[in-house]
């Protein structure tokens, strides 16, 4: 076989040499790119329809160049085919069926074939590069890393990480900080994304996360684990909140975070330019964790709706502004410690509340259970404020009621039951007035009143809520009730369309899923899955169906 540019041997061993130590990437990618381009470059001279394939010794430099031919009977490709006697003159003992290796003459490179192997070996080694890049950083979200600003782009920072570049964009980064070229920067390793322009590694100094880590950093109980923070909440460059515990009882969280004349905390607040962070002790009990994120703030009682997650305060009149915040910011970063919806108001408001909610119960028994006033205030007294929870409570627990007897007991009950069932009859009447079907009558879980609020809301079909994702049938009204109810300023999202009646989410996806059975009521067995899984909407709602699906 021939030697082809023998006299460039050590200058294709140093470029490769060079190129892989200057990425970092293995040198047998850039001999394979240097191949490559070789290949191409003599395609191009002796025809793009030959099979042609070079090789480079990664010891000795040397360059082979072949063409591989196929032995056939009948020759229909002359570029890459012979006959018999063809080729047993390259190769003796040839048969029908062998590959041969033809050996090709060097070929001198020229201009344009020298660019277009240039091109051919950038590209190679790039793709080579952002794989390294990408393999590096892809398992280190979470991680704090330190870069040098390499330019602001329409707001966002590209930040240099030696062998990579990541990226602040405006709405991870602390308001008001102005970072210049050249800057020093500390930031969270938020994500890493494998995308078709490279690896995409996203940084983040305003997530909660960041601040958790600085903490590990400055703290040595917690990077031993002895102290955890069990929650964090940040209005990034303005204040934040912590939850820790301490899993030691000799040491305590709070001044072995803050440490010796605030010295830990004043580097994480430097870090996070001036951050005011309050340090709270973490509680199992969510009542004793809500006072102690409300501070400085007194709290006089706690309300926990476990059901709509949503937490009712009552604070003394002088201390409504100061466990409200500037601008809300108290109680909202006190929501996010405790992941439910704080609602703040005055003895007063609570006490307005009671009363509205008494008179408005006790009236409803009256009318639906057709009794005096007396008694039905006893009920709402004794904790009753629903129908159904009179209609089917023990008969003992109603009889127990001071004044009540077992006959009193069977009357209410029966009473309320006949409540309901006019409800339901009304509920039910209604509901066809709207056009919804009866089929959706016979799907678990809903209500004749579920009904008449679907079909307020133009669902009248199987179809209609089959197309519904989970989260828009079940999804709970979100507020921001920052004042108490005599001084509201809510801001309200819209929820799901049953939002209100608090259904899980086991049983939004029952009801999904029961609409969409007749989609598949006609297909075979075996078609069905593949069907059923073709048939799952899109924008995130194959993650609301049922998981045995």
């Amino acid at each position: 076989m021939a030697t082809a540019i023998s006299a460039n041997k050590a200058e294709l061993l140093a470029i490769a040499n060079s190129v892989a130590s200057e990425k970092m990437i293995d040198k047998g990618i850039v001999i394979e790119a240097i191949e490559e381009a070789i290949q191409r470059a003599a395609r191009a001279r002796y025809g793009a329809e030959n099979d042609i394939r070079a090789k480079l010794d990664p010891q000795t430099g040397d360059l082979r160049l072949w063409r591989v031919v196929e032995v056939v009977e009948q020759v229909e490709d002359y570029f890459k085919q012979v006959d018999l006697a063809a080729g047993q003159k390259l190769q003796k003992d040839a048969k029908i069926g062998d590959f041969i290796v033809d050996p090709l003459p060097a070929v001198d490179l020229g201009r344009i074939d020298a660019q277009s192997a240039k091109q051919v070996i950038f590209q190679k080694v790039r793709e080579a590069d952002r794989e390294r890049q990408y393999q590096e950083f892809k398992d280190r979200a979470g991680e704090i890393i330190t870069g040098v600003v390499k330019s602001v782009e329409f707001g966002h920072i590209v930040v240099n990480l030696g062998r990579a570049e990541g990226v602040i964009r405006r709405d991870q980064q602390i308001p008001r900080e102005l970072m210049r070229v050249g800057d020093r920067v500390r930031a969270l390793i938020l994500s890493v994304r494998s995308e078709t322009r490279g690896p995409q590694i996203f940084l983040s100094r305003a997530h909660p996360d960041f601040m958790k880590k600085l903490f590990a950093q400055e703290v040595p109980e917690i990077y031993d684990g002895i102290i955890e923070i069990k929650a964090a909440a940040r209005d990034p460059g303005s204040r934040a909140k912590i939850g820790v515990i301490s899993y030691d009882g000799s040491i305590d969280p709070v001044g072995a975070c803050v440490g010796m004349k605030g010295s830990r905390v004043q580097a994480v607040v430097q870090e996070m330019q001036g951050e005011k962070i309050d340090i709270i002790p973490w509680s199992e009990d969510t009542a004793t964790f809500v006072v102690n994120a409300l501070q400085p703030a007194t709290v006089q009682r706690v309300v926990i709706d476990e059901d709509d997650s949503r937490i009712e305060v009552v604070v003394p009149d002088d201390q409504l502004s100061l466990a409200i915040g500037r601008r809300g910011q108290n109680v909202r970063l006190a929501s996010q410690l405790t992941g439910s919806q704080i609602d703040i108001m005055t003895e007063a408001d609570a006490s307005e509340k009671r009363q509205r909610e008494f008179v408005e119960r006790s009236t409803m028994f009256q009318e639906e259970l057709d009794v005096d006033e007396t008694l039905a205030q006893l009920l709402v007294a004794e904790g009753f404020s629903e129908l159904e929870e009179v209609a089917y409570v023990g008969i003992d627990e109603l009889a127990s009621i001071e004044g009540f007897d077992d006959e009193l007991a069977q009357e209410l009950q029966s009473r309320a039951a006949e409540a309901l069932e006019r409800r339901e009859e009304a509920s039910r009447q209604e509901r066809r007035a709207l056009g919804v079907e009866d089929d959706l009558a016979e799907i678990p879980h809903l209500t004749e009143a579920m009904l008449v609020v679907l079909g307020k809301a133009g669902i009248k079909t199987l179809d209609d809520l089959a197309d519904l994702a989970t989260d828009e049938l079940i999804a709970k009204k979100r507020q921001d009730n920052r004042r108490g109810p005599a001084r509201a300023e809510r801001a309200e999202d819209k929820g799901g369309v049953l939002g209100e009646y608090g259904l899980t989410e086991e049983q939004g996806n029952e009801i999904i899923m029961a609409a969409r059975a007749h989609w598949f009521a006609d297909e075979p067995a075996d078609a069905a899955p593949q069907a059923e899984s073709a048939a799952e909407p899109q924008n995130g709602e194959a993650a609301d169906a049922d998981p045995a699906q």
